[in-house]
């Protein structure tokens, strides 16, 4: 389902009382500035009609104002979200192909090709170069693949969950061009940021550029509010929560395995930073 314009007002018209109003009744919107003018979008014709007569209605706002039934959001099928998140449902096709060209992160003669850097096993020995020498090879795709990389079913689920989770919403508030950007950005971010901690190792997983998804959606919704972005509650609680618990080391003294803490504070910081940028430049539009 594409968005549809509901409305195109003067950018002195004040629209924060009816967006107030949107955002109560959960319905999917989105505003911004195009030409220089006002433009709100909301996700199918039949919403955008009902939306454009509420707005006759209440162009202010109105704190008992509803929605008829017959506007009221409808969970969209599956597939349907699909078709309105491209670029969320194509990171995560791409993801799933490389968990299943690399046997479930079992196979690591694939695997060295996506790596940040280039390595090679002798016996229970891993030896890894360094980026300088990757680098210097042209192999430029390493400072984006590792993201696809996941070592497991459950790294996998965890992670396509909260990226179609948190993908979506971005897509939807800031376009196709902006969720891509974003994702390549948290992933260079945060495969340096691990790079430049640890040295030269063997990492991968969305979970950096998920960290940065959160961050982003984090500090954007507290400059500039939006439906899209209004997490369920305990949700930045408990993946923060996560991310100390996981820096303390406790997984590798279990032996399950190391986690790549860096990536997930150098994803996170960045996400603030485009949330700060993307939240006032939004709060300025409106």
């Amino acid at each position: 389902m594409s968005a549809v314009v509901v409305l195109r007002l003067p950018l002195d018209t004040d629209l924060s009382g009816f967006v107030a109003l949107l955002q109560r009744l959960r319905v999917p919107h989105r505003v911004a500035e195009e030409g220089g003018e006002q433009v709100l979008w909301v996700p199918g014709q039949e919403l955008a009609d009902q939306v454009r007569e509420l707005y006759a209605r209440h162009p202010q706002g109105d704190a008992g104002a509803e929605l008829p039934a017959s506007v009221a959001p409808v969970r969209d099928s599956f597939f349907t979200q699909l078709r309105r998140s491209p670029v969320t449902a194509l990171v995560l096709l791409t993801t799933f192909i490389v968990f299943a060209v690399t046997l479930a992160g079992e196979n690591f003669s694939t695997i060295r090709w996506l790596s940040f850097v280039d390595f090679r096993i002798d016996g229970e020995r891993i030896y890894l170069t360094y980026l300088a020498a990757t680098l210097d090879s042209g192999q430029w795709w390493r400072l984006i693949t590792p993201m696809l990389i996941h070592f497991g079913w459950l790294h996998l689920a965890m992670n396509s969950l909260w990226y179609w989770e948190l993908g979506r919403r971005i897509e939807f508030r800031q376009g196709a061009i902006g969720l891509l950007g974003l994702t390549l950005l948290f992933g260079l971010a945060s495969n340096f940021a691990q790079y430049w901690w640890a040295g030269p190792s063997l990492f991968g997983g969305l979970s950096g550029v998920l960290y940065g998804l959160l961050g982003h959606c984090w500090i954007y919704q507290r400059l500039a509010p939006s439906s899209a972005y209004r997490l369920p509650p305990g949700v930045l609680v408990m993946m923060l929560a996560w991310l100390a618990i996981c820096m303390t080391g406790v997984f590798e003294l279990l032996q399950f395995g190391a986690i790549a803490n860096a990536a997930h504070v150098g994803g996170l910081l960045t996400g603030c930073l485009t949330g700060l940028l993307g939240g006032m430049l939004a709060r300025r539009s409106a």
